[in-house]
């Protein structure tokens, strides 16, 4: 007989694959316990997992519904880097609209622990869904990644750009502190999201550790609309 862990790893292998797509209802507990001849407290025990992942989530006509993958955080999207190869969900696509280097900002600057104006390189990109962008996202890297992952400074998307500068430094993603604020958009955002007027938005500011300590990236994601944030962290 299936165990709960096993029922929730077939539905998160599904979720990651893109086989169940953002919206897409799971089957009911009943039909769990129907199909894999388990009794309700281990079909249950399964659907609380995959909520806690943030993979689904509850809608209020009942029923459990893959979660918006724009609402999931950095270890689901290293999940789904490890299982599919992509760090995108399938309707998902990533335009770069900006590469090179600048001067850090204070938000920046602050967590790679440099001066403010300090030189560092930036992949600024737009995500869209279905077509209709959904956020910008600008990753800000260090020298030594650079150094170590040339083709970040290309203007050809590369899927995984802190997996691939993970293993050039030899040391594997650690863990990440995600600082969440509520703001105005700045003119570049507005014109990258089609977007008019005073506009708030949802800052998510990453920064991401290798195993050895040294940062490996630094990540402003801005998002416009109903911007839901789902995380769970192991305590």
């Amino acid at each position: 007989m299936a165990g709960y862990a096993e029922i929730a790893a077939h539905y998160t292998r599904l979720i990651e694959s893109g086989e169940l797509a953002p919206g897409d209802r799971l089957p009911t507990q009943r039909e769990v316990m129907q199909e894999w001849g388990v009794a309700q407290q281990t079909a249950s025990r399964s659907f609380r997992v995959l909520r806690e992942n943030g993979l689904t989530k509850a809608t209020t006509g009942g029923g459990t519904v893959v979660a918006d993958p724009g609402s999931s955080n950095v270890a689901t999207r290293v999940r789904t880097w490890a299982s599919t190869g992509r760090a995108l969900a399938k309707e998902e696509s990533s335009r770069i609209v900006e590469i090179g280097t600048v001067g850090a900002d204070e938000v920046v600057a602050a967590r790679l622990e440099i001066e403010p104006g300090s030189p560092v390189h930036v992949r600024r990109r737009v995500v869209s869904r279905n077509g209709v962008p959904t956020h910008m996202s600008s990753s800000y890297y260090p020298a030594y990644v650079i150094a170590a992952t040339p083709e970040l400074t290309e203007a050809v998307s590369t899927g995984g750009s802190r997996e691939l500068a993970a293993e050039r430094l030899g040391s594997p993603q650690s863990r990440v502190l995600e600082e969440v604020t509520s703001r105005l958009a700045t003119v570049q955002e507005l014109e990258a999201l089609g977007l008019t007027g005073s506009t708030v938005v949802t800052q998510v500011v990453r920064t991401a550790w290798l195993s050895d300590g040294r940062i490996v990236e630094v990540a402003v994601k801005v998002a416009h609309g109903s911007t839901v944030l789902r995380w769970t962290t192991p305590l």
